[in-house]
């Protein structure tokens, strides 16, 4: 058994297999996940697990070179937590971070029911 970070079986798999600038999505519970791209279903009930706590998680498990939100999560708590994880993310149209999902390598969806709580983040390399 794992001693600390993510016990999710699935979900640790999936971060092994992270290469460099493979895209991680954090979903809230209605973001569509495309057809064909792996995901993670972490939802237990309406804001369980919470955005802030998978991204938290994420953040302690793998190396993140960027990240982009949708504009209209702009001047919100998302976009606040995501600061505070040390990202200065890009942004775009909701639409077009819709338009981004398939080329995801993992969507991690959440219990969060907060409008735009979604972040695409690009994995980086330690060395």
């Amino acid at each position: 058994m794992k001693k600390a970070g993510i016990l999710n079986a699935p979900l640790n798999a999936a971060i092994g297999r992270l290469g460099h600038g493979h895209l991680v999505v954090i979903a809230d519970c209605g973001l569509p996940i495309p057809d064909g791209v792996p995901a993670v279903d972490l939802a237990l009930v309406k804001g369980i697990p919470s955005f802030a706590q998978v991204l938290a998680a994420l953040m302690e498990e793998i190396v993140v070179e960027g990240a982009l939100l949708a504009e209209e999560a702009g001047g919100t708590g998302v976009e606040a937590l995501v600061a505070a994880s040390g990202l200065s993310p890009e942004t775009v149209t909701h639409e077009e971070f819709k338009a981004l999902l398939p080329s995801a390598r993992l969507i991690v969806r959440t219990g969060e029911a907060t409008p735009y709580a979604n972040v695409m983040l690009r994995s980086g390399v330690s060395f």
